[in-house]
């Protein structure tokens, strides 16, 4: 089993739906690996050799930043932003929508579920 960037690639998957199991790399990025790595899209996943294997963990050490790097900058991102106490910063801070959508109907995945305000008749 290949195993790229800390993550196991599936078994019997296509080289090219198989590398995008790595966060931050999707289907057009692992066009480009294979293309420059020298191997074919439709190879699949547990016919890889070693070696091939090994150009491919190379092309992606130098060339991308995936999984943990990737994660860990996204998050220093937000972390700056709320820092700052920019009007993102502080809608990232409250969970609520950040990029300027309705929350007085919609927003239940970044709100969560309703919370009922009892009111009680006689």
């Amino acid at each position: 089993m290949a195993r790229i960037a800390g993550i196991d690639l599936p078994r019997g998957k296509r080289m090219e739906v198989a590398l995008t199991y790595i966060y931050g790399i999707g289907r057009s990025t692992s066009k480009k690996i294979l293309e420059k790595a020298g191997i074919g899209s439709d190879i699949k996943s547990d016919q890889i050799t070693e070696s091939e294997v090994a150009k491919i963990r190379e092309i992606i050490d130098r060339e991308h930043k995936v999984e943990g790097d990737l994660r860990m900058e996204f998050t220093m991102n937000i972390k700056r932003l709320m820092d700052l106490g920019s009007y993102r910063g502080l809608r990232h801070r409250r969970s609520l929508p950040v990029r300027g959508q309705r929350t007085s109907t919609n927003a239940r995945t970044r709100k969560g579920p309703r919370r009922a305000i009892g009111s009680k008749r006689k």
